[in-house]
């Protein structure tokens, strides 16, 4: 059932991508104006999110997610009813509150409702829910949109809360014994760390370029799509499929070869396919193809990104990786407000190569941040050595994959396309690390 209500949740964020022409025309504003719907959306739940989930840690787990939909719900019912842009804007801002509020205390209660060995799946049944609302809700409601106005898509959106709300109140538990909550000076004290800061800055930069074409994804497969809301779908929902697979693998090959690697890997492709991405807009059968090539890309660093953070602190997992939930949502809304100016500007067939541009940046960052890991890990054994004792996290008997960890719960992800498997090795190629203590998640322990 919370997997339910996050895809519910999801499919809010992700369906708006898919119904900017017909917002705009009914609302009188341009494309790049009604894009900032999504720029709202996700700040306001990059803001809230980590606020939220620690003003309401202590409080029942039930009741607060209850409230959260209840919240998500009446944002949603505004929004469908809005007279103007603006009013959509502030229902929109309504509705984030709510799932910024809901997707940690979802993933949290998942946990508190298992065995801590059976807590990796739980957490990933929950944000399984964004992957369908991927390749199903965001598809389905733009289709919606495109036959029967944006509004449809909205109630369609509301209509997925309300079953969400239902089944909460029926089938979770009243009461749930939740972790110790972590105040919010806890939850922001990694980002002292200046590798913890380049490892975000990835996330941040690298998913602003894959976002932006997202966000404007009808705009840009215009000249393909013809104005189609139904092929538009099939475009929305072959990325989805795909960039669930893509993600999947990338946690599984993290496994193996390092999260670093991985996001490299990941980063260049992306450049090169966001750079072909004008020569494949003109047709519909040349933009499925390049949808299928951008996509096995574009989400496979989301695993791999959280995989480097665990490694790189496990005792600080659920912190870290709550820390690149919240900077996810605020590449969206980043997606949103570059690629407003770029339409403004060059038109929008500029939006792949700002966001080739974005993915190359990405990319050095990733490897200067590597760099940091690296020498800070030569100079603990150096130190280690003068001392004559080895710590842990630098003895050199490991090899990435070599040790499987049972983290999986800390590897459950937020607003991402899905949460897969990936621990046991360090960021590159370093050593496997200790796993995250019992009962963390990857939104913080309350």
């Amino acid at each position: 059932m919370l997997g339910f209500a996050t895809f519910a949740i999801g499919t809010d964020e992700f369906v708006l991508a898919g119904v900017l022409p017909e917002l705009g025309e009914d609302l009188g504003v341009s494309v790049a104006t009604a894009g900032q719907v999504v720029t709202v959306f996700a700040l306001t739940c990059a803001v809230l999110a980590p606020i939220l989930a620690t003003v309401t840690a202590r409080r029942p787990r039930r009741g607060i997610l209850l409230l959260a939909v209840a919240v998500y719900l009446a944002g949603n019912v505004a929004t469908a009813l809005a007279p103007t842009f603006a009013t959509v804007l502030l229902a929109q801002m309504v509705a984030a509150a709510g799932a910024g509020l809901f997707v940690p205390t979802a993933a949290v209660t998942a946990a508190a409702l298992v065995p801590p060995d059976r807590q990796g799946r739980a957490i990933a049944a929950v944000t399984t829910g964004f992957t369908a609302a991927t390749a199903l809700g965001a598809p389905i409601g733009t289709a919606l949109g495109g036959s029967l106005g944006w509004r449809s898509t909205m109630w369609f959106v509301a209509g997925l809360a309300v079953l969400g709300l239902i089944g909460l109140r029926l089938l979770v538990p009243a009461r749930i014994s939740a972790p110790a909550a972590e105040s919010l000076k806890e939850r922001v004290a990694p980002l002292k760390d200046r590798r913890v800061l380049a490892i975000l800055a990835t996330t941040l930069i690298g998913f602003t370029a894959v976002y932006m074409p997202y966000t404007y994804i009808a705009v840009v497969f215009e000249p393909a799509t013809g104005g189609s809301g139904d092929r538009l779908a099939v475009l929305m929902f072959t990325l989805g499929v795909v960039g669930t697979l893509g993600n999947l693998a990338a946690g599984r090959l993290a496994d193996r070869i390092g999260g670093r690697g991985v996001v490299a890997v990941a980063l260049l492709w992306m450049t090169v396919s966001l750079a072909l991405f004008p020569l494949a807009t003109g047709a519909f059968l040349s933009a499925l193809v390049m949808i299928v090539v951008y996509g096995a890309a574009a989400f496979a660093i989301t695993s791999p990104q959280q995989h480097r953070l665990i490694t790189l602190e496990p005792g600080s997992a659920s912190v870290l990786v709550s820390l690149n939930a919240a900077i996810l949502y605020l590449a969206i809304s980043l997606s949103g407000a570059v690629g407003a100016v770029g339409i403004s500007w060059a038109g929008a067939g500029s939006l792949p190569l700002i966001a080739a541009g974005l993915a190359a940046i990405a990319l050095l960052v990733s490897e200067i941040g590597h760099r940091m890991s690296r020498r800070a890990r030569t100079g603990g054994a150096v130190l280690a050595e003068a001392a004559g004792t080895v710590p842990a996290e630098v003895a050199p008997a490991e090899t990435p994959g070599a040790q499987p960890l049972a983290a999986e719960a800390a590897l459950a992800e937020p607003p991402a396309l899905n949460a897969s498997d990936a621990s046991g090795a360090s960021d590159g190629a370093g050593p496997a690390e200790a796993e995250p203590p019992a009962g963390s998640t990857p939104f913080g322990k309350g």
